[in-house]
């Protein structure tokens, strides 16, 4: 379960009661540490490396979270900085994780396709780090992982574009076929120094593809439970919208406008018009090119804007799931036309994890 995706404690703990889930992808060494210690999960990976020295000392000073989380690790400074904050006699053994770099680059690797996480690219390099992890005192290898996100994170059918739809589809075919030849043959070689637990891949958008790679042991998942609109754009699957967020007309500047106070909520990644929220109902309604969605008021445009009133909601879907819970402090729960439960986020139980 994809922690960032989520941020709320109740609903990851809904999610792990349900069959086939297991574990916790966290995005800090704190927040995996809070998820251990309130029993959310008693299996947590981390997603990206930690300089949290605190965190650090935290993990290293508990034998049962130091059993329950698992450190992700691409250079041996990352260990290094480990050893500074609890020498490996003064500590039980660390879980870590190697992150091998899903990137695809092709033309001798003078292109770049995919994020820029671990420098760990190639089998061989995947091999060496793990026989240097597997030398040390005070660490025990225990996973590798490999996000495809230029995989899971990308549609492949963004509406109206299908020129750019099939370019991607195709890029995304050759990715694929490089990542599952690479990724085996750094799991041979990382199994070759250290007994694995795990190995861990995808996103919500890769499901499908990363499960059928035999070198895969679990995928990771979580932004499909909310059904943001970033997925509007796969073919695979089309998310049925499950969150949202209401915002109040204050003004009507003009015929055919309605200004809604805040909207700015805006996602993470290169800046554009798929990271902004997206007014959903009444439907009709769409933002100002120029304006966009403000950090203080947002305009929508539109015939149902004339239908609004000053004190009259607006309600947006937005772009991905996990920025949502930063900027809310309880989810309301809704079963039909009911509100069933309240249930605070992670900022509304006083943490803010990335802050």
């Amino acid at each position: 379960m994809a922690s960032k995706s989520v941020r709320c404690r109740t609903l990851l703990s809904r999610v792990l009661a349900t069959a086939g889930w297991h574990g916790v992808m966290s995005y800090t060494l704190g927040e995996a540490l809070w998820l251990a210690r309130t029993g959310v999960a008693d299996d947590v990976l981390v997603a990206y490396p930690t300089a949290d020295r605190a965190a650090l000392a935290a993990l290293a000073a508990d034998e049962a979270l130091a059993n329950a989380v698992t450190l992700m690790v691409d250079s041996p400074a990352q260990l290094d900085l480990v050893d500074a904050v609890t020498a490996p006699d003064r500590r039980p053994p660390l879980r870590i994780c190697l992150e091998l770099d899903a990137s695809w680059r092709p033309l001798g690797g003078r292109v770049h396709i995919g994020v820029r996480r671990s420098p760990v690219h190639s089998s061989a390099a995947a091999g060496d780090l793990a026989a240097h992890v597997a030398g040390r005192a005070g660490f025990r290898l225990v996973g590798l992982m490999a996000y495809e996100g230029q995989i899971a994170g990308i549609g492949d059918a963004p509406p109206g574009r299908a020129v750019r739809g099939a370019a991607i589809r195709a890029v995304q075919r050759r990715s694929y076929l490089d990542l599952l030849l690479r990724r085996g043959a750094a799991v041979a070689a990382v199994r070759a120094k250290a007994d694995l637990e795990f190995v861990n891949g995808g996103g919500t958008g890769s499901v499908a593809a990363t499960t059928a790679d035999p070198a895969v042991t679990e995928v990771t998942a979580g932004s499909g439970l909310y059904g943001p609109t970033l997925f509007d754009a796969y073919r695979a699957w089309r998310p049925r919208p499950a969150a949202g967020f209401a915002l109040s007309v204050v003004r009507r500047p003009a015929p055919r406008i309605a200004t809604v106070l805040g909207g700015g909520w805006i996602a993470s990644g290169p800046p554009a018009p798929d990271r902004l929220p997206t007014p959903w109902l009444p439907d009709g309604l769409r933002l100002i090119g120029t304006e966009g969605a403000g950090e203080v008021q947002t305009p929508v445009v539109g015939d149902a804007a004339d239908e609004l009133g000053v004190g009259d909601r607006v309600w947006f879907r937005p772009a991905k799931a996990g920025e949502l819970c930063e900027h809310v402090n309880v989810l309301h729960l809704i079963s039909g036309d009911r509100v069933v439960e309240t249930v605070p986020t992670y900022r509304g139980e006083g943490h803010a994890f990335l802050g």
